[in-house]
Formats: structure tokens, sequence, C-alpha cells
């Protein structure tokens, strides 16, 4: 005796209909490029906050603030942005930090966003380095905003040993003691042509 089910004929035809459209969606997704869609919308791995070193959107902190984003970054450094900080306010302009120390968790999903972004690790590291070269995750960098203050340090910053590293990032700045007396040094292009960034 036969126990299948039969569905009426509307049913089939919704069922058929349902699997076409699955089958169909399975190929799209499958598709190079559109994968990354997917993925990038996907939230991150893990819940990072504040404590990660993120500088909540919309809410930079300035340089006197006790945030871990500002107050655990290296101790020279952070004193030369403070004195910076004050320079700048007398000629008007507020310097901010958007970001500075980050953990090497924070790290690591700035990068997988910007494999995700980029479509691959190669095209990212022109952005943002792995967790075990950032020089964010030592401590020993800050991005500067909003961009009025990124160009003011641009112009100011080597009488503080403030040097822009990156010529793709102007907001990126590290501490270069000898930029006071001998000015910044050559910029690299951007990370991936920094040698720091192949250890």
């Amino acid at each position: 005796m036969n126990h299948t089910l039969l569905l009426p004929a509307p049913a089939r035809r919704v069922r058929r209909i349902v699997l076409v459209g699955l089958a169909i969606a399975g190929v799209v997704i499958a598709a190079p490029g559109v994968r990354r869609l997917f993925v990038a919308a996907a939230p991150p791995v893990t819940a990072l906050g504040v404590a990660d070193g993120v500088v909540p959107d919309g809410a930079p902190v300035s340089v006197w603030d006790e945030t871990p984003a500002v107050c655990k970054l290296d101790a020279d450094l952070l004193d030369a942005l403070r004195r910076a900080a004050k320079a700048a306010e007398a000629d008007g302009v507020r310097l901010r930090v958007n970001s500075g120390w980050r953990s090497p968790e924070y790290q690591e999903e700035l990068l997988r966003r910007a494999v995700d972004r980029h479509g691959s690790l190669e095209k990212a590291a022109r952005w943002v380095a792995t967790p075990e070269t950032s020089p964010h995750v030592a401590g020993e960098a800050v991005d500067i905003g909003p961009a009025r203050a990124a160009a003011w340090l641009s112009v100011h910053g080597a009488a503080y040993g403030l040097c822009q590293i990156y010529r793709n990032e102007p907001w990126h700045y590290e501490l270069r003691p000898d930029a006071v007396r001998r000015g910044c040094p050559s910029m690299y292009p951007d990370p991936s042509k920094d040698p720091r960034m192949r250890r």
C-alpha cells in the first residue's frame, strides 16, 4: 500500500513555487560579491563597547576624557596630545580623539569589517592592521577629528612630535619625538606599505 501523502493541486503548486524561490535565493546568495553583502550586514561576533576602546558614533571624546580609548594611550603620546590640544584650542580648534587605544578584539572586528567591505585581506590591509601589528592596540596611535582639527595637527603636530604616518589616513597620528627637531618623517602611502605591518 502506498502511503504517499498527496497534496491538493493548489497546495502542490504553492510548495513548488516556494521550493523554486528558495533555490533561486540560494544561487543568488552564493554568487560572487552578493555573499559579501550578507556577511557585511551580519552583527559583530562579540559585543564590543567603551571598555574595548570603542568611541560611540557622534560622540568623540576629548583628549581630556578618561575613557579607555584615551587613558590607555602611551603616556608620552597622551602628554604630547594634551599639549597640542591646548595650543589648538588657543587657535580656536578643538582636537577630538575619534579612536585611540583599542582592544585586540575590537581591532579584529575592524579588520573583519574591512575585509567584508573591500573584498580581501590584501585590500583591507590598506586601511586596517591586524591586532598583532596595530599601533592602536599598543596604545601608540590616535585618529583625530574633525577634519579641521586633523588639518591643524598636520601643520603644527611636528612641534609636539605628533606625525601623520599614512598619506591615505589624514586623521591617523603617532608620536615621533625626533620630529620636534627634524620634522616628521616621510609618510607611507598606506598601512600596507609600513614595514611594521609585516611582522
